[in-house]
């Protein structure tokens, strides 16, 4: 992961070695200490996500989660502990998407303030491929898109073009040039003071109904199934073949 301070804006690049950007435990903690140093910062106003190389983020890390069992429930955690993190920063996040987006990753950017997206940007839901539900991301997903092209999401499985995810509300912008898109958000945003933007984020929190009780629900499921034969099958099959569960054999 890269960090580069802007004035009154810190970027995030998550940058892999093996390209996935995927969410190990690691990277989480990576993200909380990014949010840390921005709001010590009391001229940031933005924080900026990206991705690299083709790829935003994956999502969970399967080699942990296949590893140590009590590790992946502990990054469900961690991952939730993010999200509501992201909604309540006085900060204005913004995830600034270009190609590959999966599980995990669209929670992330589900849970930015401002999502821009390049045109060649896609948004799955895989979970279900792997003998899970997206539990944790879902939270997050349908305050942005509704129930319908959340739960579409997560049944099919199959990847959502950009602009289709900008029809439902998952992106706010799809533009070929995604630095351009920043840096005219950035014209504003740096102009509005820390407070005003927690206010602004809190007072539309509480207009939601998701809670602590949603999110505990959320990790509960999560641990229950990252745990199940079915998962543990899938995920084993997958670090030990890297054959996907859409190109194995149907069971």
């Amino acid at each position: 992961m890269r960090l580069t301070a802007q004035p009154h804006v810190l970027r995030v690049t998550l940058a892999s070695a093996d390209g996935l950007n995927s969410l190990g435990g690691g990277t989480l903690r990576a993200l909380e200490a990014a949010l840390d140093r921005a709001e010590a910062d009391p001229e940031c106003r933005v924080l900026v996500i990206e991705g690299s190389g083709g790829t935003f983020c994956t999502g969970l890390d399967f080699e942990e989660a296949v590893t140590d069992a009590s590790g992946a429930d502990q990054g469900g955690a961690a991952f939730l502990a993010l999200m509501r993190r992201l909604g309540r920063t006085p900060l204005a996040v913004v995830a600034c998407v270009d190609g590959r987006v999966a599980g995990g990753g669209v929670g992330l950017a589900a849970a930015a303030d401002l999502v821009i997206a390049t045109e060649r940007s896609e948004f799955s839901l895989p979970e279900a491929l792997w003998g899970l539900v997206p539990c944790c991301v879902l939270p997050v997903l349908v305050r942005r898109t509704g129930y319908q092209p959340a739960y579409a999401m997560a049944l099919s499985t199959q990847p959502v073009p950009a602009r289709r995810a900008a029809e439902f509300r998952l992106v706010d912008e799809v533009v070929p040039d995604p630095e351009a898109a920043v840096r005219k958000l950035l014209v504003r945003l740096t102009r509005l003071d820390p407070v005003t933007i927690g206010e602004l984020k809190r007072y539309f929190q509480a207009m939601w109904f998701t809670t602590q009780d949603t999110d505990e629900f959320a990790l509960r499921e999560f641990t229950r199934l990252i745990d199940s034969p079915v998962a543990r099958r899938r995920i084993t099959d997958y670090t030990t073949t890297r054959r996907l569960p859409w190109e194995a054999p149907r069971p």
